[in-house]
Protein backbone atom coordinates (compact mmCIF):
# COMPACT_ATOMS: atom_id res chain seq x y z
CA UNK A 1 0.00 0.00 0.00
CA UNK A 2 1.32 3.62 -0.76
CA UNK A 3 0.57 6.72 0.92
CA UNK A 4 0.96 8.37 -2.51
CA UNK A 5 -2.21 10.78 -2.66
CA UNK A 6 -4.39 11.13 -5.36
CA UNK A 7 -4.00 13.25 -8.20
CA UNK A 8 -4.80 16.89 -7.31
CA UNK A 9 -6.93 17.02 -11.09
CA UNK A 10 -9.08 13.91 -10.08
CA UNK A 11 -10.59 15.22 -6.45
CA UNK A 12 -13.59 17.28 -5.70
CA UNK A 13 -14.16 20.48 -4.58
CA UNK A 14 -14.72 19.42 -1.49
CA UNK A 15 -12.01 16.70 -1.24
CA UNK A 16 -9.34 19.07 -2.15
CA UNK A 17 -10.85 21.74 0.37
CA UNK A 18 -10.72 18.84 2.63
CA UNK A 19 -6.74 18.21 2.32
CA UNK A 20 -5.99 21.62 2.01
CA UNK A 21 -7.35 22.88 5.18
CA UNK A 22 -5.30 19.20 6.77
CA UNK A 23 -2.21 20.71 4.93
CA UNK A 24 -2.79 24.45 6.76
CA UNK A 25 -3.05 22.64 9.77
CA UNK A 26 0.02 20.76 9.67
CA UNK A 27 2.07 23.39 8.61
CA UNK A 28 0.59 25.97 10.96
CA UNK A 29 2.04 23.67 13.94
CA UNK A 30 5.70 23.26 12.43
CA UNK A 31 6.45 19.98 13.70
CA UNK A 32 7.33 18.88 9.78
CA UNK A 33 11.04 18.38 8.89
CA UNK A 34 11.94 20.70 6.18
CA UNK A 35 11.79 18.39 3.80
CA UNK A 36 7.93 17.52 4.50
CA UNK A 37 7.03 20.97 4.88
CA UNK A 38 8.20 21.85 1.68
CA UNK A 39 6.11 18.65 -0.21
CA UNK A 40 3.03 19.60 1.35
CA UNK A 41 3.02 23.54 0.86
CA UNK A 42 3.90 22.52 -2.78
CA UNK A 43 0.64 19.95 -3.42
CA UNK A 44 -1.14 23.21 -0.99
CA UNK A 45 -0.06 25.32 -3.80
CA UNK A 46 -1.60 22.71 -6.17
CA UNK A 47 -4.77 22.26 -4.03
CA UNK A 48 -5.52 25.84 -4.32
CA UNK A 49 -5.00 26.63 -7.61
CA UNK A 50 -7.67 23.43 -8.44
CA UNK A 51 -9.76 24.95 -5.62
CA UNK A 52 -9.84 28.22 -7.38
CA UNK A 53 -10.61 26.53 -10.82
CA UNK A 54 -13.65 24.77 -9.35
CA UNK A 55 -14.98 27.91 -8.02
CA UNK A 56 -14.82 29.89 -10.99
CA UNK A 57 -16.16 27.16 -12.98
CA UNK A 58 -19.13 26.63 -11.11
CA UNK A 59 -19.67 30.94 -10.58
CA UNK A 60 -19.58 30.47 -14.83
CA UNK A 61 -21.86 27.66 -14.81
CA UNK A 62 -24.45 29.79 -11.67
CA UNK A 63 -24.18 32.89 -14.14
CA UNK A 64 -25.28 31.30 -17.11
CA UNK A 65 -28.53 30.22 -15.05
CA UNK A 66 -31.08 32.76 -17.00
CA UNK A 67 -34.74 33.68 -16.73
CA UNK A 68 -36.91 31.68 -19.36
CA UNK A 69 -40.51 31.56 -20.10
CA UNK A 70 -40.80 27.76 -18.49
CA UNK A 71 -38.72 29.17 -15.57
CA UNK A 72 -34.68 29.33 -15.24
CA UNK A 73 -32.56 28.02 -17.69
CA UNK A 74 -29.08 27.53 -18.93
CA UNK A 75 -27.16 29.50 -21.53
CA UNK A 76 -24.62 28.44 -23.42
CA UNK A 77 -21.45 28.71 -21.65
CA UNK A 78 -17.72 29.69 -23.41
CA UNK A 79 -15.18 27.80 -22.74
Amino acid sequence: MTDTPPPVETLSFEDALRELEDIVRRLERGDASLEAAITSYTRGTELRTHCERKLAEAEQRVQAIVPGPNGPALREIEE
